[in-house]
């Protein structure tokens, strides 16, 4: 006959990504003296959420078990941070009897449910995968999650998750893609030394300031500098052009950096832009910015030197593409996400006309003036082997 034993507070089960090890040592902070046990939980199964990189759990017939692991002797300030990460994601606390392997004692419990409707149910989950595809960049995510806890609420961090993951997957990239180091020094992250940083404001953006010291090229140490970055995400850039009927699409829309400066006309010509989610490659989401700004369908992308177009206090990277595609008279209209407040009207102008509009400055975005000056270089290679 199994022991059975009741620890519902001071226990919790888990069956999706805090399974993953370094993500619960960050949200339990690293101070934790809680005990770790491989467990089955009876008659339930995880699926991921359908286009999302996290799982749910549903209940199923008996036979059913859901593989993870139990925490016990979770201390209050342990339970009070759990519950703020998974919080901001619309789960609650729900009582349950599972399984420690390998000895079989039953233990009452806790686990995380969603909230009932919330999450549709895809495929089996699969912690393996999950790891592979999306594990850095949620530990990256929980690192900012984590920084609100007793600061701000759990709802607040629902409300910034989509952000706080596309900046955590931009840092991602970044140690990733390290560019080559030929002619510039090779210095790195170990030639900076933080000695304090703070984000004074973060919402939709992010300012981080920093107090530090950097590496000259004396070799020396810097004295200490306070230095402040706009910290966004990493973004696509995409200028659609049709080799065949040499046409180029550029879209017109009310921008803020404009009308923040006192520009008198902040409606601005621009190639199809966006923010690259969480989890998603540069390539994907060129062509759903393209979809949704344009309703574009976009054949061949070719990318352009992805760089930062101002890194003396912007944090944004950003991925161009040349995207060949059918132009017709009527791939031009009115486009845009009405959920975020997106007005956004798509130009079919000959390729003659977006330089002349470069020349007279009413094209003035600087990501369409390195499109359009690649595409200046490589426009007649493209049509001969359109």
């Amino acid at each position: 006959m199994c022991r059975c034993e009741r620890d519902p507070v001071n226990s919790l089960f888990f069956y999706g990504t805090l399974c993953h090890r370094p993500l619960l040592d960050l949200v339990l902070g690293g101070e934790s003296t809680c005990r770790i046990s491989p467990a089955i939980l009876p008659g339930h199964v995880a699926n991921w959420v359908q286009n999302q990189p996290f799982p749910m759990i549903s209940e199923r017939e008996a036979s059913a078990q859901l593989s993870g692991l139990l925490v016990q002797d979770l201390s209050d300030q342990d339970v009070a941070r759990l519950n703020f990460y998974e919080g901001g994601f619309d789960y609650s606390l729900q009582e349950v009897m599972v399984q420690v392997e390998p000895e079989g004692t039953q233990v009452q419990t806790q686990v995380y449910f969603p909230t009932p409707g919330l999450w549709t149910p895809g495929a089996v989950w699969n912690l393996r995968d999950w790891e592979q595809q999306f594990g850095a960049m949620t530990v990256e995510a929980a690192k900012e999650v984590m920084e609100g806890f007793g600061h701000v609420s759990p709802d607040e961090i629902a409300r910034r998750f989509p952000m706080i993951r596309t900046r955590a997957s931009s840092r991602v990239r970044a140690r990733s893609e390290p560019a080559p180091t030929t002619l510039r020094a090779d210095y790195g992250v170990q030639d900076v030394a933080v000695t304090r940083r703070g984000r004074p404001y973060t919402k939709f953006f992010t300012l981080e300031e920093q107090e530090l010291s950097f590496r000259k090229y004396s070799g020396e140490m810097s004295a200490v500098v306070d230095r402040a970055a706009f910290v966004g995400g990493d973004a696509v850039i995409v200028l659609p052009y049709d080799p065949v009927r040499d046409r180029v699409l550029v879209i017109e829309q009310f921008r803020i950096g404009p009308q923040a400066r006192g520009d008198v006309h902040p409606w601005l010509l621009e190639p199809i832009a966006g923010r690259i989610d969480g989890g998603e490659a540069p390539q994907d989401c060129a062509r759903r910015e393209a979809m949704e700004e344009a309703g574009l369908k976009l054949d061949r992308l070719i990318p352009l030197p992805p760089h930062y177009p101002s890194p003396g206090a912007n944090t944004e990277f950003f991925y161009p593409f040349i995207a060949l595609c059918d132009l017709p008279d009527d791939a031009g209209g009115i486009g845009g996400v009405e959920s975020e407040a997106e007005d956004i009207r798509s130009h079919v102008i000959p390729f003659d006309r977006l330089m002349d509009l470069i020349t007279s400055g009413e094209a003035n975005v600087g990501p369409l003036i390195l499109a359009a000056f690649w595409l200046a270089a490589n426009r007649q290679d493209l049509r001969t082997h359109s």
